[in-house]
C-alpha cells in the first residue's frame, strides 16, 4: 500500500493558504466593484440612450437649461482629494468638519492599517464640487492641523 507524501499538518496548511487566497481575491473583487464611496458616473450609452443628450449635459455643466436661462440646480463635478500628513488620532468626522469649511463633502475615508486598525496618516475626501476642492487645496496644503502639516492634492489613480 502506497503512503501519501503529505502529512495532515501540511494538508491543513495548504487548505488555509487556499482559503486566504480565495478571501483575498474576493476582497479585490469587492474593491473593484466599488462600494458606497464611489461616485456614480454616467456612461456614454446612458447619456445617448435617451437619458440626456450631449447638448443637455453640456448646458447643465454650464448652468443653463435648454431655453438658455439659468437652471435652478447647477450640475457639479465631484472631486477626490488626497489628504496626507494626518495625525494618527484624527478621525473621519474631524477631517470632514475641516473640509466642510470649503464646501459640501460627500465621502471621507482615512486609510487604516490592516493588522492594527490604526490610522496610516493619510486619507481621501470626495468633495461635491470641483471648485470647492480647488479652494480647499489652495487653503489647506501646508497648513497645520492637529499639530501636523497637511499635504492636500488632487487624488490620482494608483498603478498596481
Amino acid at each position: 500500500m502506497a503512503r501519501s507524501n503529505y502529512s495532515a499538518g501540511k494538508r491543513q496548511r495548504e487548505k488555509e493558504r487556499a482559503k486566504k487566497k480565495k478571501e483575498k481575491m474576493e476582497r479585490a473583487r469587492e474593491r473593484s466593484r466599488g462600494g458606497a464611496s464611489t461616485v456614480p458616473v454616467a456612461t456614454v450609452d446612458e447619456i445617448q440612450g435617451g437619458m440626456m443628450t450631449i447638448d443637455q449635459v453640456m448646458k447643465n455643466l454650464e448652468g443653463g437649461d435648454e431655453e438658455g436661462g439659468q437652471d435652478q440646480r447647477r450640475a457639479t463635478i465631484p472631486s477626490r482629494l488626497f489628504i496626507g500628513g494626518l495625525d494618527w488620532r484624527v478621525n473621519d468626522t474631524e477631517l470632514q468638519k475641516k473640509l466642510e469649511e470649503y464646501g459640501p463633502v460627500t465621502d471621507v475615508h482615512i486609510v487604516k492599517d490592516r493588522d492594527t486598525g490604526d490610522s496610516r496618516g493619510f486619507g481621501f475626501v470626495t468633495m461635491a464640487n470641483r471648485k470647492d476642492a480647488d479652494q480647499a487645496i489652495k487653503q489647506l496644503d501646508g497648513q497645520d492641523f492637529s499639530g501636523r502639516n497637511l499635504v492636500v492634492r488632487q487624488a490620482t489613480e494608483r498603478n498596481r
